[in-house]
């Protein structure tokens, strides 16, 4: 995720960012200002449209389409950005979480042993959600000094939940803990879960095709007719015009898509690896 000053607007105005959409859209771009420049000096020099009333009839048809396509985007950023915000909501959760977890752990343990297991897996479950998320491998070397096998074909992180769930039932049985405080630790552990399920809820539930193909063709159609409407009141200057236009509406569609799986690696997607890495700075601080 990329950190910035908010209220640093020359920073903003004058410097690309490889996470600019003008970057990934810089060839279709280039495409379109050439097309509309061939579209403009075709209607000029060779049609001679500019004195037909039904040309510029075309530039009220682009009026309503354009205040349609305003209220497309604006739901599907709004859409896109719940999904980014629910998404940091959850690993905000999983850092409480844990932090309750390891205070009630630290307070009722008195065996170094079993304080080291779980200072260990506690924010080791963190890492592996943050790799299952991005679909990484995980090697036995992210725990060095706990004994755990990781079946790559099965659920990572319920692995790692069961371990947890299989120690506190060992404790419980050998007298270390009481059933009351093991029904206290449950909710903890059963949080992660819910959690866990909750960021797969979002990585695995893209926007339906049908509504985000429909967008796209809606941009490409509208941008392709700009040309026959503008060029005989902006003559050539149409190209950039419509160049411009079709930056912005694409620019918005191409940030909605990137943040809408916010567990990736792309520039804007959530710092779920820093967030791992506090987890387990803090756990180590309480116990």
């Amino acid at each position: 995720m990329i950190s910035y000053n908010t209220k640093d607007w020359f920073t903003f105005i004058f410097r690309f960012h490889k996470a600019d959409t003008v970057r990934t859209l810089l060839p279709i771009m280039i495409g379109i200002g050439v097309y509309a420049a061939v579209i403009s000096y075709m209607e000029i020099e060779y049609w001679k449209l500019a004195e037909n009333s039904y040309v510029k009839n075309i530039t009220v048809m682009h009026g309503m389409l354009g205040f349609v396509i305003s209220l497309l985007l604006v739901f599907r950023t709004n859409t896109a950005y719940d999904r980014w915000w629910e998404g940091r909501r959850q690993w905000g959760s999983l850092v409480n979480t844990s932090r309750n977890f390891a205070m009630k752990l630290a307070a009722l343990l008195e065996d170094e042993k079993d304080k080291a297991f779980f200072k260990k897996l506690i924010p080791n479950y963190a890492m592996v959600l943050h790799k299952h998320l991005n679909n990484e491998e995980i090697t036995k070397q992210l725990f060095d000094d706990v004994d755990l096998e990781i079946d790559h074909h099965k659920h990572k992180p319920n692995q790692v939940a069961k371990k947890m769930y299989v120690r506190l039932n060992e404790l419980y049985q050998a007298k270390k803990i009481s059933g009351e405080q093991l029904l206290f630790l449950n909710a903890e552990i059963q949080s992660f879960t819910d959690i866990c399920g909750a960021c797969e809820r979002i990585k695995n539930t893209p926007i339906p095709y049908s509504y985000s193909a429909f967008i796209k063709k809606f941009i490409f159609f509208y941008v392709m007719t700009l040309p026959f409407g503008y060029a005989f009141s902006l003559g050539y200057y149409t190209a950039p015009v419509v160049v411009f236009i079709f930056y912005v509406l694409a620019s918005l569609e191409l940030i909605a898509e990137e943040i809408e799986d916010p567990f990736g690696g792309d520039e804007n997607d959530l710092p779920t690896h820093k967030i791992s890495e506090n987890i387990k700075k803090h756990v180590e601080e309480l116990f």
